[in-house]
């Protein structure tokens, strides 16, 4: 073969090899997924009991957390939470501890806006031997007005012991105005 149908021939064995392996790659992709366990969410499952148990915990943490500016209800809130809970805020930073998440929920938070979570955007990831994974997207409206200014989207670690569960870990991320 002289050199110039030799490059010819490597090259079409070479876009050939490509194919062949992005497809390879494709499928492996695809398998991959569908090992992958579909969360639960309000859509999908609405008879699950983890999910049913974690948007009752969601809603009782936020319903606490949009009252707080009455004391009880900062703490109720506070019990959700483990003492040495991280939270990660895009925009707020990192708070490592309970206490520390308090002060910044009193000082930013309470009696100024309130949490509405996105309807149907709640899906919910078990962790075997721990708890499970909450995610969604909620919306952050003013107390002094109907009008939800922002939305944001969220990842909630909730460890179950002995039945009681809390919350360890906080992502709320992608802060941007409410469309």
């Amino acid at each position: 073969m002289n050199p110039q149908t030799r490059s010819r021939f490597v090259i079409k064995n070479a876009g050939l090899a490509a194919l062949m392996g992005a497809a390879a790659l494709m499928g492996a992709g695809a398998a991959l997924a569908t090992d992958r366990p579909e969360p639960k969410s309000s859509a999908t499952v609405p008879a699950d009991p983890l999910f049913d148990t974690v948007s009752k915990l969601d809603t009782a943490v936020f319903n606490a957390f949009n009252r707080c500016a009455d004391p009880a209800q900062l703490r109720a809130h506070a019990d959700y939470f483990d003492v040495g809970v991280e939270f990660y805020h895009d925009t707020g930073g990192v708070t490592w501890s309970r206490e520390a998440m308090l002060v910044n929920t009193a000082k930013h938070v309470c009696g100024k806006f309130r949490r509405e979570l996105v309807p149907d955007s709640l899906k919910v990831y078990p962790i075997k031997g721990f708890g499970a994974i909450a995610q969604g997207a909620h919306r952050f409206c003013s107390n002094a007005g109907k009008q939800c200014e922002g939305i944001a989207d969220f990842a909630i670690v909730w460890r179950e012991q002995g039945g009681q569960w809390q919350i360890t870990r906080v992502l709320s991320f992608g802060h941007r105005a409410n469309p």
